[in-house]
């Protein structure tokens, strides 16, 4: 278990239950970020009492400076904040913003050798092969918190050389089965009333249209070292099982809890060990049953362009998730419709020039010039 940590996006909902489980587990917070909720930020600087803590806007962390003037805190700002916190005194860090916004910060955490406890899927969807590169040559170990990925983790510690196949599990979301015709109405409100998990804005609109699960199967590729026919998506609306492995010899094995992202969360801060935990126990008397079947593309046409992507490579899955952010933000302004998401991500994908091996300079370019066609 570590002892430190930073956690870059403390105020989302992926932070915030980070650092109680980092104050449950007695584990010294040493660094804080936020984009600009200084309110909430300012409470949990006063609770954790950090050396270091960021805001993105500038705005915001001007505010926040007044407001903590009589704590012993260093107060940042921008990206560059970001990158300060990531690696600011901390045995590992919670990749836990949102966005493309954590690629830098997690490769600064990379080259200090810092654990990273990797909540930010689109770290690995943009820079998947700079990224895990840069880790192995570091000797930084990336340990998954989405819930999906951590169980495949689980199943494949001392397995990695007998596996044949991951099976990536999901709900399905709020509108599964409906068809593009019936999400023409939905309203934000809809989207982020995920049936079973609790979580942020953005990544419940991502659930619902399944970019989400389309994110995870890039992020698989990276994190197991995979190609894309060595995944397979399968709908379990009652998200009990997180995932699966199948072994060379036919064996699957499956990671099996409550729908609570507590324990993928504490996990990648007591790995390789274990520890007690608040969360609910399973009640197999009370299960009435598990289903499972395959995701019909036609009507999670973002779940199919994911996949599309990540047969591409190169900057195609970076476009993607640019546009996706950016489609996902101004859907939940009310900007745009519900299904005008996957039509002004599948544009961007389509004008932007793929580049086969890109660096991380083009990544980033990308990443602007997709939000701009997404935008616009």
């Amino acid at each position: 278990m570590v002892k430190s940590i930073s956690v870059l996006g403390s105020t989302g909902s992926i932070g915030r239950q980070s650092l109680a489980a980092a104050e449950r587990l007695g584990i010294r917070v040493t660094a804080l970020t936020a984009q600009k909720s200084i309110g909430l930020l300012e409470e949990q600087i006063r609770r954790f009492r950090p050396a270091y803590a960021a805001v993105y806007d500038s705005e915001a962390a001007a505010a926040l400076r007044v407001a903590v003037a009589d704590m012993p805190v260093e107060i940042g700002e921008g990206l560059e904040g970001l990158r300060q916190a990531a690696v600011y005194g901390c045995e590992a860090v919670v990749t836990a913003v949102s966005g493309s916004v954590g690629l830098v910060p997690t490769l600064d955490a990379i080259a200090a050798k810092k654990r990273i406890c990797l909540a930010n899927k689109e770290t690995l969807v943009c820079a998947g092969s700079i990224v895990m590169r840069a880790a192995a040559e570091q000797g930084a170990q990336i340990v998954p918190v989405d819930s999906e990925h951590s169980a495949i983790y689980q199943c494949l510690e001392g397995r990695r050389d007998q596996l044949h196949k991951l099976l990536l599990t999901g709900s399905g979301g709020p509108f599964r089965g409906w068809t593009r015709a019936e999400t023409a109405a939905v309203t934000p409100e809809q989207a982020v009333k995920h049936p079973n998990w609790n979580m942020g804005a953005k990544i419940s609109v991502d659930s619902a249209t399944m970019m989400n699960k389309g994110l995870e199967f890039i992020e698989a590729m990276h994190l197991f070292g995979v190609t894309p026919d060595g995944i397979q998506v399968v709908i379990h609306p009652q998200s009990v099982i997180h995932s699966m492995v199948e072994l060379i010899d036919g064996t699957v094995l499956a990671q099996m809890a409550v729908p609570d992202m507590g324990l993928p969360i504490q996990y990648a801060m007591t790995w390789p060990d274990r520890a007690e935990s608040p969360y609910e126990r399973m009640d197999f008397w009370k299960m009435r049953d598990m289903t499972f079947e395959a995701p019909d593309m036609e009507k999670v046409p973002c779940l199919a362009l994911a996949m599309d992507c990540a047969r591409r490579g190169g900057l195609a899955p970076a476009v993607m998730s640019a546009a996706n952010e950016q489609a996902v933000a101004m859907f939940l302004r009310g900007q745009i419709g519900y299904n005008d998401i996957y039509d002004r991500v599948a544009d961007a994908v389509s004008r932007v020039p793929n580049i086969p091996d890109p660096t991380l300079d083009d990544i980033l370019a990308a990443d602007a010039e997709a939000r701009r066609l997404a935008d616009r």
